[in-house]
């Protein structure tokens, strides 16, 4: 948080002799950054970012303003107040108030002062900062006065305040870019820094929150005039809608916790703030309350307070806070019920404000002027208008939710932690003052689970005295609150929906009649759903993992509806509340999908072995030679079977194989485009194994069919294993004896399968996502071998084809990445998750086996 420094007046004059010493210092330590190497590329594209940084810290540091801010002395030079002269305006950028403040300033100018200089150029960058900062603190300094005047008590407490900090210009000139940004990000950039600039201003109070709220709206006045360099976008989308009611929700319940957190609020709703986040009197204000006589009930209600420990109180202050924000999260994914309980919750805010101002203001007989009309109008019209949005978007917010289960864990709760307060609290009466009878703990039950600051609105005739009676009455309702909200992300993230009993029979209906691609017959498998296009010409495979909704391979269908098959998921992905992701796509659907504003980056590399005109002759071909003959000279022969209708002499190998290979491993085997045991008794999924003499199974693989019009032209490898004691070369004699024999049976070619996280260098530059890519596969490689099983591929020297994966929103990658982990570790537990953190920290050296 970046905050003022509130209660200081103005005066004296600037040490203009100190403040030129440091600036110089500042300019000559810039100018030795500028010339480091680890920093020059940096400093070349943003001079004006890294100079100020520089200067920042540098003053800071050298007048020891970097804990605290600036001493009481040099504040009254250096910075701003409304009484303050002009030039005060800019030494007050020179410093921040407090470490926090320094540590924000510095994200913020990270984030906007390159991309600001990229877009406008260095010196209109720095004149866009210091405009916008100029603007914001005189405007800030006027609205000061002109409410001042008006009789406003919050505004005429800050004309006594002082603000430093660069922040002001640094949000103007952010709000100002924004202008230059794609429609998404525009509205991004707005939404999160207008909300963050109002609640700070609106909660915290001080002037440095005012200027910056108005130095917030000067870069988007000078955006709008001066700036403008993009079309005005079209309305927002469903999905955006959504995020502009969860972000005005999460804004109303991170304002009272930012107040809570902070000493000397003062803004206009800082008591607004009672209302979701209660915090504890200190005992001076307690003793004081009770010296009073006409406050005996107010004292009862802060002592109950009291009785309450640290840790509980501050869960149950702020769980209105954490209620509101879960629900937040509900409505980001368009959820119905999320949508109901806002609804509720802002409409009894508006009832108990509307009967707190009835006594407090009408009641007493208080007279409204137009200062009282806005402090007390504010906190009102908050949740009314809250309200009143979210009954304008009700039609934004359609997707039913597993209410059942929510009400079911909820009541169970409810019920159980009723039954141990009442069955430990009567054992255990003795602990509390006085001692309660069993009505009397049956009667004290709904105060267990109000907030501490609600305790005035019910009887609490006892207090706990010792620790067992201190543990129910202190916890019970932390306990509830918590299971209620974990209950609502779970009906938020686990939307109801109705599949199509036939859509994997349709789904692989299409697969054979227009399959084409080598990973299409991983659409069958189970955990996949389906989506078809209207007219049911094509389908996309996905599982939702996160709200991510990660398809296998494109699309199946027609080329012609392929490509509307990727807009229309898309939109269902949109109204689901889901962000999509395209995995393992070809590179055609990657330019396909490019004009719709997708990015891509590539995720493996498919190897493919046209089989036309293949020979294993040369010396490149060496190494399969080798092991077709040591397989011949010790008696090993392979063997087509179908693992379904295999042997139990056989099977019972394999299964003990795979076994042994999870085992050393020590790790979960992985899953989504990479088949298990399960996988191989799929319909026209054919095996090869490894077999001797004595009918002892060497090595398996599984290959699965690639339709087009109904006929199999090309088959994919999947399941590879081998026996720990097996002969040298027996996966390279396994696939040189699939390819043999496919290639007699007409098959057109092989798909070595895509190897994960490794990719052919074609000698081009690597976006940054990629670069990331590359770095994790260089990571997992003593784990997993990826790139091992990429170099083992290049053995049949395969073509060599990009596999991508499509995105539409780059800000979701977080979230994709984790969707990606978990779809392929779906069954991790914490002891090999414990073990995989061990194996990747040590980086082990041993060479993983190729085999999956």
């Amino acid at each position: 948080m970046l905050t003022g420094v509130s209660g200081r007046a103005p005066g004296g004059t600037a040490r203009r002799t100190r403040l030129e010493r440091v600036a110089g210092g500042a300019v000559r330590l810039a100018a030795v950054v500028r010339r480091a190497g680890g920093l020059g590329s940096f400093t070349r594209r943003a001079p004006v970012t890294v100079i100020a940084l520089v200067t920042l810290w540098t003053v800071g540091a050298v007048t020891g303003s970097l804990w605290s801010g600036p001493s009481d002395e040099l504040l009254e030079n250096v910075g701003f107040g409304v009484t303050s002269p002009l030039w005060a305006s800019l030494t007050s950028t020179l410093w921040c108030a407090n470490l926090a403040g320094y540590l924000a300033t510095t994200v913020l100018l990270v984030l906007f002062g390159p991309a600001a200089e990229r877009e406008f150029g260095s010196l209109r960058a720095a004149g866009l900062l210091v405009s916008t900062h100029v603007l914001g603190v005189l405007a800030g300094s006027g609205l000061v006065q002109v409410g001042a005047a008006a009789g406003w008590s919050w505004l005429d407490y800050l004309g006594y305040d002082l603000a430093v900090g660069p922040s002001p210009g640094i949000v103007g000139m952010a709000l100002a870019l924004s202008f230059r940004l794609p429609p998404l990000w525009r509205r991004r950039v707005r939404l999160l820094l207008v909300l963050t600039l109002l609640v700070l201003a609106l909660y915290s109070g001080y002037l440095q929150d005012v200027l910056r709220l108005c130095g917030g709206i000067a870069g988007l006045v000078i955006g709008a005039v001066a700036v403008r360099g993009r079309p005005a976008p079209a309305p927002p989308s469903r999905e955006e809608t959504r995020v502009l009611v969860a972000l005005l929700i999460a804004a109303s319940a991170l304002g009272p916790i930012l107040v809570l957190m902070s000493p000397y609020s003062n803004g206009p709703l800082s008591w607004f703030a009672d209302v979701l986040a209660v915090p504890q009197a200190d005992a001076e204000t307690l003793a004081s309350y009770c010296a009073d006589p006409d406050m005996v009930d107010l004292c009862h209600t802060l002592s109950m307070q009291a009785v309450y420990d640290r840790l509980p109180a501050l869960l149950m202050s702020v769980m209105p806070a954490l209620l509101l924000l879960v629900l937040a999260e509900g409505l980001r994914r368009g959820r119905r019920f999320a949508w109901w309980a806002a609804f509720v919750v802002n409409v009894a805010m508006t009832g108990l404000i509307g009967w707190y101002l009835w006594e407090a203001v009408l009641l007493t007989g208080t007279t409204v002027t137009p200062s009282v009309l806005v402090e007390y109008c504010i906190p009102f019209l908050l949740p009314l208008g809250t309200a009143v949005v979210l009954l304008f978007t009700r039609p934004h917010f359609p997707l039913a939710t597993p209410v059942r289960r929510f009400w079911k864990t909820t009541g169970i709760g409810l019920v159980g932690l009723s039954a141990v307060y009442l069955i430990g609290g009567w054992p255990a009466r003795a602990q509390f003052t006085p001692e309660p009878a069993f009505l009397d703990l049956l009667a004290d039950l709904p105060a267990r689970f109000l907030p501490p600051g609600y305790l005035g609105l019910v009887s609490t005739p006892f207090r706990p005295d010792d620790f067992l009676a201190a543990v129910l009455f202190e916890y019970i309702g932390a306990v509830f609150w918590l299971i209620v909200l974990v209950a609502i992300l779970q009906a938020s993230w686990n939307a109801r929906r109705v599949e199509d009993g036939d859509a994997a029979a349709r789904a692989r209906e299409l697969m054979v009649e227009h399959g084409g691609t080598s990973l299409s017959y991983m659409t069958t498998w189970r955990g996949n759903r389906y989506w078809f296009t209207p007219d049911g010409r094509a389908v996309v495979a996905y599982r939702v993992v996160a709200t991510i909704a990660l398809t296998v391979g494109d699309p199946i269908g027609p080329p012609d509806a392929c490509r509307e098959a990727v807009r229309g998921f898309a939109s269902f992905c949109a109204h689901e509340g889901w962000t999509p992701c395209l995995y393992s796509i070809s590179e055609e659907l990657r330019d396909e999908v490019a004009p719709l504003g997708w990015h891509a980056v590539q995720v493996a590399e498919d190897t493919v072995i046209p089989l036309s005109e293949l020979q294993f002759t040369g010396k490149k071909w060496q190494d399969v030679r080798t092991a077709l003959n040591k397989a011949a000279k010790e008696g090993v022969t392979a063997e087509w079977v179908r693992y379904a209708d295999a042997p139990p002499a056989l099977t019972d190998q394999i299964r003990s194989i795979s076994a042994a290979w999870v085992a050393d491993k020590g790790l979960p085997e992985m899953g989504f485009t990479l088949g298990g045991l399960e996988e191989l008794s799929g319909d026209g999924v054919r095996c090869l194994i490894a077999v001797d003499a004595d009918r002892t199974v060497h090595g398996v693989t599984s290959w699965l069919p690639v339709y087009v019009n109904g006929q199999v032209v090309g088959w994919t490898l999947d399941f590879m294993r081998r026996r720990a004691n097996a002969f040298a070369g027996s996966m390279e004699f396994l696939i040189a004896s699939a390819a043999m024999t496919l290639k007699e049976e007409g098959a057109g070619f092989l798909s070595l399968s895509g190897a994960p996280l490794a990719r052919l260098d074609r000698g081009v530059r690597a976006c940054g996502v990629q670069r990331v890519l590359d770095f994790a596969g260089q990571v997992l490689e003593p784990v997993y071998g990826f790139r091992s099983l990429f170099a083992f591929k290049a053995k049949f020297q395969p073509v060599y084809r990009p596999m991508f994966m499509a995105y539409p929103d780059p800000a979701a990658l977080p979230r994709i990445a984790n969707a990606v982990g978990r779809a392929y570790l779906p069954g991790m537990n914490i002891r090999q998750g414990v073990r995989l953190a061990r194996l990747l920290a040590s980086r082990r050296t041993r060479r993983p086996s190729p085999a999956r």
